[in-house]
């Protein structure tokens, strides 16, 4: 039994989503799972936990800046664990864009860091256009709209494959 830990960086609650859902995966194969927002972090003992899974969302193009942050200050002890991380975004929902080699966004991520997370996952993440400011509303409708995704301003449209998500919990749970 393994007591792992899942730090995550949200923009509107999806990857916190995914999160408590790779614990449900992962505890039913009988490890020990804290799931963490990156908010927290700080106050951990990183030393109590024996894998590290790490997740952040995209907004604008970009993760955020505490998972970087973290992931900096952190890199030898990530790199003296198992570790994984993994992505959400809604560019995700494209198949040609839907594996780690081959998102844009993971791939731009993980050029700009030292750390090389030993397993990679990205999941598309979810539209929900109600929950919006107006700004980004109407930024993320643009975006869309470029890339033939859903406009509907009334709109909630939740891409996420949990069977993807139930896989890579497997392979946390074996690595």
């Amino acid at each position: 039994m393994a007591n792992i830990l899942i730090i995550y960086a949200t923009t509107d609650g999806q990857t916190g989503k995914i999160s408590r859902r790779l614990q449900e995966v992962i505890e039913r194969q009988s490890h020990h799972v804290t799931v963490v927002p990156i908010e927290d972090a700080p106050s951990l003992d990183l030393t109590a936990f024996d894998k590290i899974v790490i997740g952040a969302s995209i907004r604008y193009g970009k993760h955020s800046t505490l998972i970087t942050d973290f992931i900096e200050k952190n890199k030898s002890f990530l790199e003296s664990r198992p570790n994984a991380f993994f992505s959400v975004n809604v560019v995700a929902r494209k198949p040609e864009k839907s594996t780690p080699e081959h998102n844009p966004y993971l791939q731009k991520f993980l050029n700009r860091i030292e750390w090389k997370p030993r397993k990679l996952a990205v999941f598309a993440g979810k539209i929900d256009y109600p929950s919006y400011r107006f700004f980004d509303r109407l930024m993320i409708r643009l975006i869309m709209r470029m890339t033939k995704g859903p406009t509907d301003p009334r709109a909630v449209v939740e891409f996420t494959d949990w069977g993807q998500v139930e896989a890579f919990g497997r392979v946390i749970s074996d690595m």
